[in-house]
């Protein structure tokens, strides 16, 4: 038998749904990041002007001055299970490797949650969560989002971890090309994924978000001690097992409470999610 997965402890009652889902007609968007802007104003204008309401946009490369980031890290307040550590402004022109963005609303205004990885001017290579509104775009990032204009990822409040999160609304019922589906905190990622895509029809899709993991257990047998983590997708695929039910695959990339990077692939079966997973199904051929 596999490695059962860690769980933490959160302060308020769970929810009933340990996932929760919303889908609509598929679409991408390639763009370059516009220079001056910042990084929220630079992803989420482009998306809003095409009418797309929520899903996953992927950077690659590109460099940014000034830059913000948050680390994980232990909570001293027993209002939450796990928190950020202090707020990181590295000097210099910052180059970006590369990032996954979760893009919807908040108070009715495009609000981005961004995980990435990235160098600085001193040569160290970082991984965290990015503060999109104090990140200023200096050369373009490639940029490409899959997303949906009808379904939408809203910040509401989550009793069950005290956090204000993304969370799928609206949406369309019938055969989603492009599902929109968040994790509770404690629920195995890969069994998520794959009710899904049971529930929703979907035999194969690509995988795509970000999130975050109690003490990951990669598929070479590592298993990283943090409690708390920011994780990113590189590559995840759902594809028909030899039954035909489908079976999830995730690369990712991963930085601790110490800010060590950790990258691979994941163990199938042992990964529970910290306080949330936000993830973009996207439809493809099985």
């Amino acid at each position: 038998m596999g490695r059962a997965p860690s769980r933490l402890a959160q302060p308020g009652p769970a929810r009933a749904e340990r996932w929760l889902s919303a889908g609509g007609a598929p679409a991408r968007l390639a763009f370059a990041l516009a220079e001056g802007r910042t990084l929220l104003d630079a992803v989420a204008e482009p998306l809003r002007a095409a009418g797309l309401r929520g899903g996953v946009v992927e950077l690659a490369g590109g460099s940014f001055r000034p830059f913000a980031y948050v680390m994980p890290a232990l909570s001293a307040d027993p209002r939450f299970a796990a928190y950020y550590s202090e707020t990181f402004r590295p000097a210099g022109e910052t180059r970006l490797e590369r990032a996954s963005v979760t893009y919807g609303e908040r108070d009715g205004a495009p609000f981005l949650h961004v995980h990435g990885i990235w160098t600085e001017a001193d040569g160290r290579r970082r991984a965290g969560h990015l503060l999109p509104a104090e990140v200023v775009v200096r050369a373009p990032a490639r940029a490409e989002a899959f997303a949906t204009p009808d379904a939408a990822w809203r910040v509401e409040p989550d009793a069950e971890t005290n956090f204000a999160l993304f969370t799928p609304a609206g949406g369309r019922e019938a055969g989603p090309g492009c599902l929109l589906l968040k994790l509770q905190p404690n629920q195995e990622v890969f069994a998520a994924i794959e009710a899904a895509c049971r529930t929703h029809g979907l035999p194969a899709a690509r995988v795509r978000g970000l999130g975050s993991i109690v003490r990951p257990v990669f598929a070479d047998g590592r298993v990283i001690p943090t409690d708390a983590s920011e994780v990113l997708i590189r590559d995840g695929a759902v594809r028909p097992g030899p039954d035909g039910a489908p079976v999830a695959r995730l690369d990712i990339a991963v930085v601790d409470v110490d800010g060590v990077i950790h990258e691979g692939v994941l163990a199938r079966g042992a990964n529970a999610a910290c306080i949330t997973f936000e993830l973009c199904l996207e439809a493809v051929p099985a």
